[in-house]
């Protein structure tokens, strides 16, 4: 028989998301997860307009301040805790639990967390002990110090260095921004990139003022059938794990070295072991998202990324008793105890539009056969829910919108390339004489 967690909620819930991603399924996820469980949600996004906004379980969506500013972020929790409780003379009565669904966020959170204390629930971080993992380069130099294997890095100081770095790691290589949520919006710089040539090394070094942190350069680990892992988990404010599971990344967008299109809740000891040895090594608490990929030639499982705040794809490890790791930490922090995950292995997950898109790219599957395969698994799709529709209509509507823009501006390019050589290969017209060159006859 289902345990069903005993919530207090009369605790509202605000989920913040500075990340201006319209296409961000785990900001709806978490709105699910805890509106379906009575909580009230509301959430700080990149507009009202978004398609997590029509979901019936969200009850407020605030556009987030124009930059990512810890102390505005501050004032506009403030503001938003001052309208849920309508707080009289004697103060607010209930304090309001924030969930920070990106790094910054969960950054900025960590650097005010004094100062929204306590009438916001949060666990017990600082921003230094987020950046030892959350910034690139501090996530390598903390797995050196605990012995963890991670990809060789390099963190090169010139455009010269940067190639013979990358001509010693060997090419192709990956090209990671230290700090990836100080990148500007609209400029084609991605965190996270396969780099294939010398002078591709030497081009994205030299935007390195405009990134706003510094270029890593990693060695490339061979992509393959079963080699991508994750493990989410939340850490209570005692330093228990309880809710904590490992799962393959089926399909990513990009294909081979993006986010999870398609997973599957899979048991990896190896990988649960070496996540929690590494919680306990930092003495974490809260939630967490990290990645992992089997290096074939040695047998280790490398950790690629550790996000110090719930991933994307956190609704696949949904057990049978509705507990996540979202859920996990509403209860934890209202002061109520946190039962153990009930495994549910084979459970998959889709995200709807990017599945599409790795299939298109891939259509091989790159995945072992689940054991006992005769049995079809439970599966959750990101964005559509019979008992929540709306939200994959607006999505649906605003991703073919995406994709003719991609499609416009990738036309629009080419054909401005196509006018730049053609006017290249035209004859320079003869060299105009000005006065002061002209013969006398």
């Amino acid at each position: 028989m289902p345990r069903r967690q005993s919530f207090d909620t009369r605790v509202p819930t605000v989920l913040v998301r500075l990340d201006r991603n319209p296409f961000h399924h785990g900001t709806l996820g978490a709105a699910r997860s805890l509106g379906r469980a009575g909580i009230p949600v509301h959430a700080v996004i990149e507009s009202s307009t978004s398609p997590v906004a029509r979901s019936r379980y969200l009850r407020s969506a605030r556009t987030g301040p124009a930059t990512p500013s810890s102390v505005e972020l501050a004032a506009l929790l403030n503001r938003i805790a001052d309208e849920i409780d309508g707080a009289g003379p004697d103060g607010p009565s209930h304090p309001v639990l924030a969930v920070p669904l990106d790094d910054v966020s969960a950054l900025a959170l960590a650097r005010r967390r004094a100062d929204l204390a306590p009438r916001f629930l949060l666990p017990e971080q600082t921003e230094e002990q987020l950046l030892r993992v959350a910034d690139k380069a501090g996530l390598a130099r903390t797995c050196a110090a605990l012995g963890l294997p991670h990809p060789r890095t390099e963190l090169p100081t010139g455009a010269d260095e940067a190639a013979a770095m990358a001509w010693s790691l060997g090419l192709p290589v990956i090209a990671k921004w230290s700090r990836p949520w100080l990148l500007p919006t609209g400029r084609g710089l991605r965190s996270t990139s396969i780099v294939r040539s010398l002078a591709e090394v030497r081009e994205l070094y030299g935007r390195t003022p405009e990134a706003g942190s510094k270029l890593l350069l990693q060695e490339l680990l061979p992509a393959g059938r079963d080699l991508d892992w994750f493990f989410h988990g939340y850490v209570d404010s005692a330093g228990r794990c309880a809710t904590g599971a490992t799962g393959r990344k089926e399909r990513s967008w990009p294909d081979g070295a993006g986010l999870t299109a398609v997973g599957r809740w899979t048991e990896n000891p190896a990988v649960e072991r070496a996540a929690r040895e590494l919680l306990d090594a930092l003495d974490y608490r809260g939630v967490c998202d990290l990645d992992f990929r089997l290096d074939r030639s040695t047998g280790a499982y490398h950790l690629l990324d550790f996000n110090p705040r719930p991933g994307a794809q956190f609704r696949l490890f949904t057990d049978a008793d509705d507990l996540d790791v979202v859920r996990a930490a509403h209860l934890d922090l209202t002061g109520r105890p946190v039962p153990p995950h009930s495994p549910a292995y084979g459970r998959r997950f889709v995200v709807e539009n990017y599945a599409a898109l790795s299939l298109i790219a891939s259509p091989r599957r790159r995945y072992a056969a689940e054991p006992g395969g005769g049995r079809r698994p439970r599966t959750e799709r990101a964005w559509f829910a019979a008992d929540d529709p709306l939200p994959a209509l607006a999505m649906g509507c605003a991703w073919l919108a995406h994709l003719l823009r991609k499609a416009y501006g990738s036309v629009a390019r080419r054909l401005g390339a196509g006018r730049v050589r053609h006017a290249a290969a035209l004859p320079a017209p003869p060299p105009r004489t000005t006065p002061d060159q002209l013969t006398p006859r």
